[in-house]
């Protein structure tokens, strides 16, 4: 159950046709607000100014919006679009930036694929894409299935992380084997591990569009390697190369998460293999986290851990130069300054 507006109600009363009655019921200390706040008002930006960027709307300020976001909004999806390097000297669309607005998902997501070209993990990127891009695949249980849905999901965990539980998931469902093994078909399957298979189905038709976008403007799509040490390390690369911004810290060793770039504290989503608190896997002292939910209780999804000497290799101009202060970028500075592969920083 969620919230809906006063005008919401009204169309689905419309729509529910002339028999019968409609109640619509809200508590009296906070009524139902009469309209639906526009969606560009709530959701990130960054996709919509990266694609106004490539039309040449370059005074984005200016620009006639239906509902005017914020301003500091807007300025704050420019910044990343800087941080992420689509953007030149001079406030228009880099090379990468041309890039990166030919392929049909979010900026960060578009440069972690680009990364991946390089790192040789093109084909696990494009699933991680995929199935971020589709509808949770894990089905709500029924009352009292609960645990029994958790074992199922449990099977599937990967101790790096959520991202890597997803390709587990997809490479499974698309195992014709495992169903030939078990005499099952694809859908029942689903079912019978609480999965949904229409988010399934969906992901296959994204990773393909993706997969189509990368050929037709030339990018190497590497061999799968998924599993081994090497290829590991790479696709945790290609997603820090696109998800610095959302790096948190483990402060207290009880799942209290700091949030580097905004201060932010949150706990794992119970979704996540981690935030399930399996015996098997325990709690990372450093994640890069794909969506931070702002509410009652902050939670992070798709969850993975990584290495802070990574992070810092992968983009160090943001770390020195924009990360605001906290302790935990004190922690961070001085094991890089340890490290062994650490490096001079020309800003």
């Amino acid at each position: 159950l969620r919230p809906i507006s006063q005008c919401q109600a009204d169309i689905r009363k419309q729509l529910s046709g002339p028999t019968g009655k409609c109640f619509c019921l809200y508590p009296e200390a906070s009524p139902s607000p009469a309209e639906t706040s526009p969606q560009i008002l709530e959701s990130n930006i960054t996709p919509t100014a990266l694609f106004l960027k490539r039309m040449e709307i370059a005074g984005l300020g200016q620009c006639n919006f239906i509902d005017r976001p914020d301003p500091e909004g807007l300025m704050q999806a420019l910044e990343e679009l800087d941080y992420l390097a689509a953007l030149d000297d001079d406030g228009n669309l880099s090379e990468i930036g041309i890039i990166m607005s030919e392929i049909p998902v979010d900026p960060q997501m578009a440069k972690a694929l680009l990364a991946s070209c390089e790192f040789d993990c093109v084909s696990e990127m494009l699933t991680i894409a995929a199935m971020l891009s589709a509808p949770s695949c894990f089905l709500e249980p029924p009352a009292g299935s609960a645990h029994e849905a958790l074992q199922c999901h449990r099977k599937f965990q990967h101790p790096e992380g959520d991202h890597f539980t997803l390709i587990n998931i997809y490479n499974k469902r698309n195992s014709t084997s495992i169903y030939k093994e078990l005499d099952l078909t694809t859908e029942k399957w689903c079912r019978e591990y609480f999965l949904d298979y229409s988010s399934l189905k969906t992901a296959d038709a994204i990773r393909t569009e993706l997969t189509d976008t990368l050929n037709r403007i030339e990018l190497p799509i590497s061999e799968p390697s998924f599993g081994t040490k090497t290829n590991t390390h790479n696709i945790k690369r290609a997603l820090l190369a696109g998800f610095f911004m959302q790096i948190a810290r483990d402060v207290d060793g009880s799942g209290n998460y700091f949030i580097l770039a905004h201060k932010h504290v949150a706990q794992v989503h119970p979704f996540s293999s981690y935030g399930a608190q399996s015996h098997k896997l325990g709690l990372p002292e450093w994640v890069v986290f794909n969506e931070y939910t702002l509410s009652d209780n902050n939670c992070m999804r798709t969850v993975s851990e990584i290495s802070p000497q990574v992070f810092i290799q992968m983009a160090p101009v943001y770390f020195f130069y924009n990360l605001p202060p906290s302790e935990s970028k004190d922690i961070l500075q001085i094991e890089w300054y340890l490290s062994p592969i650490s490096k001079p920083i020309k800003g």
